[in-house]
């Protein structure tokens, strides 16, 4: 008859066979019992050790309460019956290749069929003894050709010189695809800067009711007329005088032989000789020849040039804020929101200094068109855009227009309206480079004017006109990241 007295509190009667009484707390603890009686209790109960040890392990107390003998050959199990891998004190150790289940496999000193045994000092050599090969490979029905080894670790001076072979190479492939597609990435690049630099133009409109369609519309139109008025500006001038020219050849050529400086050199130095036959020669006309075709194929290619930068722009006006959006998300999800203000900013800024590179092509372009006039030079409105689009290019485009100004009015007028004009854009040059356009920039683009110099100067180093073109913009988005993100956070540390 089970034992009714009262017991302390949190402990429970059990059987003289340490099972518990029903209606009980938490078993008591027990002394542990010595190597005999634990091997007689494990040979007895068996599996239903597992179990009272996870009711135990459930049950309310302390962990003094709970304590149990040290079983150190028991597996460790978690209440559900699963094994603690945190626990295990063995590795599991090699896996079968086909289930890849864990293999149980007798240490690698056996010399068991089957087993990778380390060789003998005196042992065959295995390149002539197949049995050997076999024997220290440890070839059996699961390894018929040997156990494999350890994998090659990253550290591994291999693994890590291919590694970095393998960056080179991909480095040095994407270096070179990226020169032959240089054209094509230059074209990609200034149509989306143009496309930047055009979109405050269709915001503007679109807050008038427009359809953002018909907006780009609009501002696609208002550039091709006004390269459409470009060129039709140059045809008459160019054609006028090429017919003029084809004329006065012979006046030229009279004039030539009338003169007396010339002909006394050639006299001394038989030039008109020289040249006739410098004209005969083949080289010559080869020379002519290819020159003749070198124009040609430029002219094609910047027409066709031209025309794929339109296009583009186009098509990145359309899709912009698409284009925006999809940049954007591929910011994380906690920085979207910081990355689209800035990104949103430097494209204003983009946008500022399109539209104040354009203003300073527009006053440059009237400023000329009024000089031209009052001095009496023909083809002033060609001249005038002439120096306006060649305006556009930082710092050096009033120098390329003031050249091409002066010599057309020394070609059509004297050397005073050579001299007139060259004293003339040396000044205007000089204000617009310090004054004019520093002032512009700082207004629409928030740079300092010596930041703007430096870009316009290392960019038309590095990338020629269109590196001079957006060296500026880069400036500003740089400066604008500086500000915002690298100077906070140097102030934090």
């Amino acid at each position: 008859m089970p034992d009714q007295s009262p017991h302390e509190d949190g402990v429970e009667t059990t059987h003289d066979d340490g099972r518990p009484t029903p209606g009980g707390t938490v078993p008591a603890a027990a002394p542990p019992p010595d190597d005999g009686e634990r091997d007689e209790a494990e040979r007895d109960e068996g599996g239903e050790r597992g179990e009272r040890e996870a009711s135990e392990a459930d049950g309310p107390g302390t962990p003094d309460d709970r304590e149990t003998p040290e079983e150190p050959d028991a597996e460790v199990v978690a209440a559900s019956g699963a094994l603690k891998p945190e626990e295990i004190d063995q590795p599991v150790g090699e896996r079968d290749p086909a289930t890849g289940a864990p293999v149980n496999l007798p240490a690698p000193t056996a010399t068991a069929a089957g087993v990778q045994v380390t060789p003998e000092p005196d042992a065959p050599d295995p390149a002539h003894d197949v049995e050997q090969r076999r024997r220290e490979a440890g070839v059996d029905h699961r390894f018929p050709f040997g156990r494999p080894g350890q994998p090659l670790g990253r550290a591994h001076p291999f693994v890590f010189g291919f590694t970095a072979a393998l960056g080179v190479i991909t480095a040095w492939l994407l270096v070179q695809a990226a020169s032959n597609a240089k054209s094509v990435i230059v074209m990609i690049v200034v149509a989306m800067f143009l496309a930047v630099g055009l979109n405050p133009a269709v915001e503007r409109l679109r807050r008038f009711g427009l359809p953002r369609g018909a907006a780009v519309a609009a501002v696609f139109m208002v550039v091709i007329l006004f390269f459409a008025g470009f060129v039709a500006s140059l045809v008459q001038p160019v054609s006028e005088q090429v017919t003029e020219l084809r004329k006065n050849i012979p006046e030229y050529v009279e004039d030539l032989q009338e003169n007396k400086t010339l002909a006394n050199w050639d006299k001394r130095y038989g030039l008109l000789d020289r040249a006739e036959e410098t004209v005969k020669g083949e080289d010559f006309q080869k020379s002519l020849t290819d020159i003749a075709t070198g124009i040609g194929k430029v002219a094609v290619s910047g027409v066709f040039q031209t025309i794929t930068i339109l296009i583009l722009t186009l098509y990145f006006m359309s899709s912009l804020p698409q284009i925006k959006t999809f940049f954007y998300k591929l910011a994380p999800r906690s920085r979207r929101a910081r990355v689209a203000l800035l990104g949103d900013e430097i494209l204003d800024r983009i946008g500022g200094y399109v539209a104040g590179q354009f203003t300073i092509a527009f006053i440059a372009g009237t400023i000329s068109y009024v000089f031209l006039s009052i001095l009496g030079v023909k083809y002033a409105l060609a001249l005038a855009l002439i120096v306006a689009v060649t305006d556009l290019i930082p710092l050096i485009g009033a120098t390329i227009g003031a050249v091409v100004v002066s010599l057309v009015a020394f070609l059509t007028g004297n050397v005073t309206d050579l001299i007139v004009c060259a004293v003339f854009y040396l000044i205007y040059q000089q204000v617009e480079n310090y004054l004019v356009y520093p002032r512009v920039m700082k207004r629409t683009v928030d740079v300092q004017p010596a930041v703007t110099i430096v870009a316009a100067l290392v960019g038309g180093a590095l990338l020629g006109v269109v590196g001079a073109l957006l060296a500026i913009p880069t400036a500003a988005a740089i400066s604008l990241l500086i500000r915002e993100i690298v100077v906070p956070r140097q102030e934090t540390m």
